[in-house]
This record gives C-alpha cells, sequence and structure tokens, in this order.
C-alpha cells in the first residue's frame, strides 16, 4: 500500500495530494453530517491524463475509488466508507470552462467547474445554461452529471441527462472513454453517454462534459401563490402552460409549515403575506418583462378559484427574496433537526392523491408525525420528508422511520412513482432499491456493474 500510495502522489504532483487531517475533513463527511468516513488519500488531478493514472494505479492495487465533486449528496453518494483505505479523487482542481460556442448553442466545461460559473459563462455568450440547483455555488458540473440532478427548471428544460450532448469518461481500467461530442442527432450505435449519466460514478468517472445550451430567456417575471392544496397547483400549473406557450421557467410547491421553518431559523427571511396559506407556488415565467401577461393569467386563475393570494416581483431584488425562500429550505431543515427524507416522484395527475392519502397515512403511522413538503412540482418531484416525535430514542427513531418510509414508499409505487426522483441512491437508498426495482431491472443494472467495473473500484458500495 505504501508503494501505490507514493505512486498516487507523483500522478497527481505537488498540491494535488493530501493526508492532512484538517484539509480531508471536509471530504470526508457529508455536508448533512449523516455519513461520514476515513480514506487513505485525497488527490486532486488537474487533468483527465492524471484521472486515468490515477485509476489505473488503484486497479492494479484493486484499491476502491470514491470521485467527489463538491459534496453537496443528500445520499451519502460522494464520502468514502470508514476502512480508511479507499482513495478519494476529488474533481475540484479540474474547472476549466473548455469552450462556449455560441453558434452552435452548447459548451464544454470540466467535471469539476463548480455549476454557477458554467451559468455565467454560458450567460457572457449570450446563451442560457437552465440546470439550476440550490448548490448552484458549490456544486459541480461532474456531480449534477453524475446524479442527473433536476433542479428548477425540470419543467421545461428537463434534468441534467436532456442537458448533456457529450461526456468524456475513464473507464475503470484507465481508459478514456471520449464522447465528448456536441451533436444533436447521432446514431452511430448505442448512446454510450447515457450509462455514466445517473450512475453516481460507479461506470465511471466523468471528467468533462458537453452541455446543451438555449437562447437567454430575457427579463422573467416571478410570483409567491397562496393556494389552498395541491391539487389546485397542479391545475394552476395547466392554466399557466396554456396561456404562456410553456414559458413557465420553474414551478416550486412549498407548504406553510416548511416556510414557517425558513422565516424562524434563516434571519430576514419573511413571506410577503400578512396571512398565512396552507400551500404556496413560487413560480418564474419568461415574459420578457411583461409582468401583465403574468398578472393577466393569475387574475383567470383566481376567478376560477385556483389561488387565494399572489404577488409578483417588481424588481430583480424583490425576485432574489422571493428565491432565497426556497433556496434556504435545506439549510432550515437541518436547524430544525432529524427527519426522514423521502424524495420522491409521482405523476403530476396523483399529486393530490398522493397528498391526501399521506396525510392518512401518516395519521394511522404516527398522530404526533410532522410533515415537510415541498418540491419542484411542475415535473412531479416532491421532497416528503416526515418529523417524528423528538422523545423517540435512537433505537424506536430508526424502527419508526423504517415503517414510516415502507408505507410511503408502497403508496408511490402503487400510484406509478418513484421511491427516488432527482437526489440519487448512493447508500442512503441501496437497500430500497434491491426492494422497489428487483427483477430484471435491477439484474440488467448488476450486469452493466460487473461489465464495466468487474473489481467494483469505482465507488464502491453505492447504488448497486
Amino acid at each position: 500500500m505504501t508503494q501505490l500510495l507514493e505512486r498516487l502522489k507523483e500522478i497527481a504532483g505537488p498540491g494535488g495530494w493530501s493526508t492532512d487531517p484538517i484539509e480531508l475533513e471536509p471530504h470526508l463527511t457529508e455536508w448533512r453530517g449523516v455519513y461520514s468516513g476515513r480514506t487513505l488519500v485525497l488527490l486532486k488531478p488537474r487533468s483527465t491524463a492524471a484521472v486515468a493514472a490515477i485509476v489505473r494505479a488503484c486497479a492494479e492495487h484493486g484499491v476502491g475509488i470514491v470521485p467527489q465533486g463538491g459534496n453537496t449528496s443528500m445520499c451519502g453518494g460522494a464520502v468514502p466508507d470508514d476502512s480508511g483505505q479507499q482513495v478519494v479523487l476529488s474533481l475540484s482542481r479540474m474547472n476549466r470552462v473548455r469552450k462556449v460556442d455560441a453558434r452552435n448553442f452548447s459548451m464544454e466545461v470540466d467535471a469539476g467547474c463548480v455549476l454557477a460559473h458554467a451559468q455565467d459563462a454560458a450567460r457572457q455568450a449570450g446563451r442560457y445554461l437552465p440546470l439550476s440547483l440550490g448548490a448552484e455555488g458549490t456544486c459541480q458540473v461532474g456531480g449534477t452529471i453524475a446524479t442527473n440532478a433536476g433542479g428548477m427548471n425540470v419543467g421545461r428544460y428537463g434534468t441534467a441527462r436532456a442537458l448533456v450532448l457529450g461526456l468524456e469518461v475513464v473507464l475503470a481500467d484507465g481508459t478514456v472513454l471520449d464522447s465528448l461530442r456536441s451533436l444533436r442527432k447521432d446514431t452511430a450505435g448505442y448512446d454510450l453517454k447515457q450509462l455514466f449519466i445517473g450512475s453516481e460514478g460507479t461506470l465511471g468517472i466523468i471528467t468533462a462534459a458537453s452541455l446543451r445550451l438555449y437562447p437567454d430567456p430575457g427579463e422573467l417575471s416571478t410570483a409567491l401563490i397562496g393556494i389552498e392544496n395541491a391539487g389546485d397547483a397542479v391545475e394552476l400549473l395547466g392554466v399557466l402552460k396554456a396561456a404562456l406557450d410553456d414559458r413557465v421557467e420553474s414551478f416550486e410547491l412549498v407548504s406553510q409549515r416548511v416556510f414557517g421553518l425558513v422565516t424562524r431559523y434563516i434571519p430576514g427571511a419573511r413571506l410577503p403575506f400578512d396571512d398565512e396559506y396552507p400551500w404556496y407556488v413560487l413560480l418564474e415565467a419568461a415574459t420578457g418583462g411583461r409582468r401583465e401577461l403574468l398578472e393577466n393569467v393569475l387574475a383567470d386563475a383566481a376567478e376560477r378559484d385556483l389561488l387565494l393570494t399572489a404577488v409578483i416581483a417588481k424588481n430583480e431584488k424583490e425576485a432574489a427574496e422571493l428565491w432565497r425562500l426556497r433556496h434556504s429550505i435545506a439549510e432550515a431543515e437541518r436547524h430544525d433537526g432529524r427527519s426522514l427524507k423521502h424524495d420522491i416522484s409521482v405523476p403530476l395527475s396523483a399529486m393530490q392523491a398522493f397528498l391526501a392519502r399521506g396525510d392518512e397515512l401518516l395519521a394511522s403511522c404516527h398522530p404526533e408525525a410532522k410533515l415537510v413538503a415541498f418540491g419542484h412540482v411542475g415535473d412531479g418531484n416532491l421532497h416528503y420528508n416526515v418529523v417524528l416525535p423528538r422523545d423517540l430514542g435512537a433505537e424506536a427513531w430508526v424502527e419508526e422511520g423504517d415503517r414510516v418510509t415502507r408505507r410511503i414508499y408502497d403508496l408511490v409505487r402503487e400510484l406509478g412513482g418513484s421511491f427516488s426522483a432527482e437526489h440519487g441512491v448512493g447508500q442512503a437508498k441501496r437497500a430500497w432499491l434491491a426492494e422497489y426495482r428487483a427483477g430484471p431491472e435491477l439484474d440488467l443494472m448488476r450486469q452493466l456493474k460487473k461489465t464495466l467495473d468487474p473489481a467494483n473500484i469505482l465507488n464502491p458500495g453505492k447504488v448497486i
């Protein structure tokens, strides 16, 4: 192992490795503090060639590699195990925007490029990268692709998968797969890049990506709306899409309890209403600065009793204040304490049924349980988090949590949904994947893993 360690240090070069406990600490713990581990060494290569050499060296010694982007995973997918024998491979120094091709509406970036920096580079070229996440100032492009992240704009532009034109990937034997093309149409055999999108680093290490760009949507109109129930939100979304020619960029559903946490724990956060409402919708539409377009649609929706109140931001500052409420939810949840996280999706038509039946389910499971629900309802994704009574002991909390989670996932499956909509599987949901995707689907996943990574050195213990 000493020989391997020296070889890895040599490949990474000066400043490209560390065993210093202080520097290692943020790379060994998930940002929420739920998962942590130890590592043989932290490596921070500067090039794809260096990544390939590191993988070859680790493959020769059978040492596991944990690829890591911004370490913003919600499922423990980017931290090593507790053996201290795995290598953490950070892509943070591979952070260049290689090029922006404005005429082709595409850009090439290193995997370690922070998402917000990629967005800025596209904007400077008069183009728009619509992938937008609460962690966009920290998460990296490679990680968002490896988890097939969704975010705020999925309803109009799709998940990360829909924005990837090509990838550069290092395989488990150190081979570099170069499919970094910027084509919209290419039917030359299998679309291999799709194997690595959403694979969480278990099939290959993404080192660069070609991304699809869009025209600048121009000035956006942002509104916060109070509504009675999720069914009204789905109806409202249909009205907006029909009236605005599918120019709805974001459509977020948030419960009163969630915004209550935000205003309690986040300094300066406040809702622009005097009264409270059961649910809220935060939406953004590409109106070209014509706020009256959104005003007219919302007035029509009010006449149909689809909303209780609404406020439209008059300027960018007010819009930013509204979005700060949404982006602060994860931080507010962390201050509130531990909860059961359920990142689920159901068909839009089943959203209200899921929430209604979910209320009944929670009442029967544990009357004192509290629901913390919010999500990107424009694409059917809901973060259905449950706070159990604080006086439960650790063992009882785990047992009760498993029982509640199983019943929620059973309901999701019954309604044709998924137990993992955008956060991935990581290590947190590996057992649920084995249960809810058992059969030919899981068998094929395992065959792919065995074929592409027979020694199981790529992010071992995650997903499969």
